[in-house]
This record gives structure tokens, sequence and C-alpha cells, in this order.
């Protein structure tokens, strides 16, 4: 479905992403793995044209990418994008006038399941309610290949929780889902293929319970392999 080859993004003399081949199948869910500063974002943002790589290409269906396959990438950012004098309607409005794919009746049930009020503006929102607001309006779409940048970053337990559960319920069978985290434990028991990603290299990738027992480790105590010195590896 989404697939990059050999790509390389240099920023200066350092590679943020160093030569990296993968590719996304409908029907699975990936885990992005890895710290702070590992090429999560990057990948991410490379694959919807936010940012152009050095070398290598993006293809979709076999095809290089172009601005009309770009259409099927869902693509939520780390970052609080929404105005402060947007209510989560306006949100709604404001991907609807942007994305074909957008579905306000989806959007309007996960607002609901989310308990966000429509009426409520963006700058009152704490972390985790901006949170639920980005994943709302990005999973409302119905696109082929969901990108989902620390969707669970910065919120509590039960907010994760919740957003993983509807995430995945909103998920199709020809979909492919990637969700980048370093918070490991979250999602060890809902991804089935995992791609650990280190100083912008693919350290390793597979599926998770063929690495379980070819490793004889979970994914979590894979990471602490990977990335030992980290302290953020499995904070909850």
């Amino acid at each position: 479905m989404l697939e990059c080859k050999d790509i390389t993004k240099h920023y200066g003399s350092k590679a943020a992403i160093d030569h990296v081949s993968l590719a996304l199948e409908p029907g699975h869910i990936y885990a992005l793995l890895g710290p702070n500063g590992s090429g999560k974002t990057t990948l991410m943002k490379m694959a919807v044209g936010l940012v152009k790589p050095n070398e290598g290409g993006f293809y979709y269906d076999n095809q290089p990418i172009d601005k009309d396959s770009r259409k099927a990438v869902s693509y939520m950012p780390t970052e609080a994008y929404f105005y402060d004098w947007m209510t989560a309607e306006d949100v709604g409005k404001y991907y609807s006038d942007f994305f074909e794919d957008f579905s306000m009746e989806r959007y309007q049930y996960l607002l609901k399941q989310m308990e966000l009020d429509p009426k409520m503006r963006a700058k009152v929102l704490s972390s985790g309610m901006t949170a639920k607001l980005k994943v709302a309006a990005t999973m409302a779409r119905q696109a082929r290949v969901y990108l989902l940048d620390e969707p669970l970053n910065g919120i509590d337990l039960l907010a994760r929780d919740l957003i993983i559960r509807l995430v995945l319920e909103e998920c199709a069978p020809d979909t492919a889902l990637v969700i980048s985290s370093h918070l490991v434990e979250e999602l060890e028991s809902v991804v089935d293929t995992v791609i650990f990603l280190k100083e912008g290299r693919v350290a390793l990738t597979g599926d998770t319970e063929t690495l379980r027992k070819e490793r004889g480790k979970s994914v979590v105590d894979l990471y602490r392999e990977i990335y030992g010195h980290h302290e953020e590896a499995i904070t909850c």
C-alpha cells in the first residue's frame, strides 16, 4: 500500500532518517517505536509531503506518491495545530472543507465518545482534550493509511485507554494504522507489527508475536535492549 524506498533526510550534517525502507500493508496495526530524536516524526512528515527527502522516494500502490494519492493518508501531527478561536465544531467544518473523505457523522460520534463538547474552544482545552480532538479529526477521515504521531503523549492513563479503543474501533480491514510512541507498554497488546527506529535507521522490525517467539522477549524488553540508556523507554 504505502512504501518508502531508501529514504534519507539530512538536517545539516546530521541524518534524521538514514536509508530507511519500509512497506505498510492493509489490515495491519504498526507501532513506530523509539525515543525522541529517533526519526519517527521526520519519517511521517515525509510520507505526507510536509518534509522533502534528500534521497529515496515514497510509493502508493506501487506508484510514486503524488498529491492525489497522498489524499489516501490521514496524518495527525504531535503539535496542537488548532487556532485558539476554534471550537470542536469549527475543527470539524475546517476538516470538511479541506478533505473530501471527511465524515462529519463519524466525527460527531467520536466527539461524543470522547466526551468533548462541540462548543468548547481550543484555547481552553487541556492537553488530554486536545489529544482526543486531534485523534477524532484524524480518524474521521475515510482514509486508507492513518499516521498518528505520539497520540498518547502527555495524557493520563484512562484517556490513553479511551483513545486506543476508539482508534482500533475505527480501523477497517483495508486500512493500515501507524502509531508512533515511546510508551511501549501501552501499545504492545494492540499492535501486530513493530518498527524500532534508532538514530534514523531501522534497528529491528517484524511481527510482534514472531519476534516474541524468536527472541524470547517482550516488545518492552526488546525496547530496553535496543535503546538501553534512554530513561523514557517505558514510562506510563
